[in-house]
């Protein structure tokens, strides 16, 4: 069976950036499942994914665009301490998520001084393509449920 959309794949991946450093694997675990053509994966994956099938190999390189987005210096702003409300210590590197314009996201502390705090609401990823070495490890069917609810159920399911 080959990958289309309303199937759900199982996936082993490698992923690496331009200078080849490995920032996420799942050859040592589960492989990742996730429901074809609704948008659960990245853009370029996704469509380097379609019409292959269970057993094919492949190493497949995905520009920014069709990753996590360009970078965007429109995301980095400088906000008030009293937006971390309830949290005493606020440390360059933290993460949180945050509400905006264009749906939920995580913002990372840039930099702290005094009451002003300065967030990148960036994907960490953004800007950079991305490289993976793929192997499907099983397609099927989804169910009238999965479709519906735009994810898979069972072994995997990620609600």
């Amino acid at each position: 069976m080959q990958i289309t959309d309303n199937t759900a794949v199982s996936i082993h991946y490698t992923l690496t950036n331009d200078a080849g450093e490995e920032i996420d694997s799942t050859t040592e675990g589960e492989p990742l499942v996730y429901l074809h053509g609704t948008g659960n994966i990245i853009l370029g994956l996704e469509k380097a994914l379609y019409n292959r099938s269970v057993g094919d190999k492949f190493n497949v390189r995905i520009e920014a665009a069709d990753a996590y987005g360009e970078f965007s210096d429109d995301m980095i702003q400088v906000v008030s301490r009293a937006m971390f409300e309830g949290i005493d210590n606020v440390e360059v590197g933290m993460q949180f998520h945050a509400a905006a314009n264009s749906g939920s996201g995580v913002i990372t502390v840039l930099t702290v001084d005094g009451d002003d705090i300065t967030i990148d609401g960036n994907h960490p990823l953004a800007g950079q393509a991305l490289s993976f070495a793929i192997e499907i490890v099983g397609v099927r069917p989804a169910t009238k449920e999965e479709s519906s609810h735009g994810h898979i159920h069972g072994e995997g399911c990620n609600h």
